[in-house]
């Protein structure tokens, strides 16, 4: 098992180039980068956007082009000046070098925009996103895996066909469809005022002592996080349902019923590990989207500064090291957790050697 992680860890370096080089070369080609939008705010503005041009410094790892169809009439040593300050004086493959050299340190430049670094801006917006993620991720495994099991149990029953009325509506409505219902129920929208509606935590948080604020946090929590369970709880319980259904039709379970065991003993002794192999393996893919893509809208919505507002605001304002910054993180954590699943398959069940199978 410690070649195949050592195996798994080299492959995510070449990974990580490609994906990084795919979105550079399509950024690249795309229209309305940074410049552009800095000569439209100056033509709409005036002096303000000029101002900007003749301090700060930019980050040397965008990619995009200086040149601007909104150019014209702009002096050339103000597009030479924009050029260097965002770091399109040189090809766009030592630009690509450069940001390879500079993220095998973790250093992602600054933000165009912010003022910030981009690994500050990261830190900053992190809590956020875990809040979301693992608070979301927990409460789905805890219900989709005892109501999945229960449904494979008692499969075609009033309570299979009850549930799984339930689990469609909730796959059918988006999350973000679902939030803004929360929001007329109970977040002052129509009917009760129960919950905040903005942000995780409130104004006089400092004031709180400690228990007011774990009250005061899982009263911001509640309505986001049962908004972003939706969709991943309909799809966690079929999916435990389906792989529990699957395993008690084989051999082995029908034998170990012959033998007289107890069916606890053969749902949970026998077919639990091998039909936890297929949920454990989603846990990754699940991770990912609660944490940088599902929770996007939720954060929106719910007015929640975290990496999914982030990425899409950098994404509206070309801001380029950021974009690339939280791909980078994202990517190398997605890929980490991918092999984290892969050694949870050898913990559930010992009998898996991917060793062999790549020999």
């Amino acid at each position: 098992m410690g070649a195949y992680i050592l195996r798994r860890l080299a492959l995510i370096i070449p990974t990580l180039i490609g994906i990084m080089l795919l979105n550079f070369i399509i950024v690249q080609a795309a229209p309305g980068g940074p410049i552009e939008q800095f000569i439209a705010e100056m033509e709409g503005h005036g002096g303000s956007a000029l101002a900007r041009a003749g301090g700060g410094g930019g980050s040397e790892v965008a990619a995009g082009s200086g040149d601007s169809r909104g150019s014209r009439g702009i002096p050339p040593e103000l597009l030479k000046e924009l050029e260097v300050m965002y770091g399109f004086d040189k090809p766009p493959h030592e630009r690509f070098l450069k940001m390879l050299g500079d993220y095998a340190t973790f250093d992602f430049g600054d933000s165009f925009y912010r003022d910030r670094s981009v690994i500050e801006l990261i830190i900053d917006k992190m809590p956020v996103s875990i809040s979301l993620g693992l608070w979301s991720t927990l409460i789905i495994y805890l219900i989709s895996i005892p109501l999945g099991i229960r449904k494979a149990v008692t499969d075609g029953s009033r309570f299979d066909v009850w549930t799984s009325s339930m689990i469609v509506v909730g796959y059918a409505i988006p999350g973000f469809l679902f939030a803004f219902l929360l929001i007329v129920l109970f977040a002052g929208g129509t009917y009760f005022d129960f919950f905040p509606l903005r942000g995780l935590t409130s104004p006089n948080w400092e004031e709180l002592n400690w228990y007011q604020k774990i009250v005061d946090y899982f009263w911001h929590l509640t309505l986001p996080v049962t908004a972003n369970v939706i969709g991943g709880f309909a799809t966690l319980t079929l999916l435990t349902k389906n792989s529990f259904l699957d395993e008690i039709g084989k051999q082995y379970v029908v034998t170990a019923r012959a033998k007289g065991l107890e069916e606890r003993r053969v749902l949970y002794g026998h077919v639990f590990r091998n039909a936890m192999l297929i949920v454990i393996a989603s846990l990754p893919g699940v991770l990912v989207a609660l944490f940088f893509t599902g929770s996007l809208l939720i954060e929106v919505i719910f007015s929640l500064d975290g990496l999914g507002l982030l990425g899409f605001e950098a994404a509206l304002n070309r801001d380029y090291p950021v974009i690339f910054g939280t791909l980078f993180i994202f990517t190398l954590m997605g890929l980490i957790l991918k092999l984290i699943s892969d050694i949870t398959y050898v913990l559930v069940d010992p009998r898996i050697d991917f060793e062999s199978r790549e020999g």
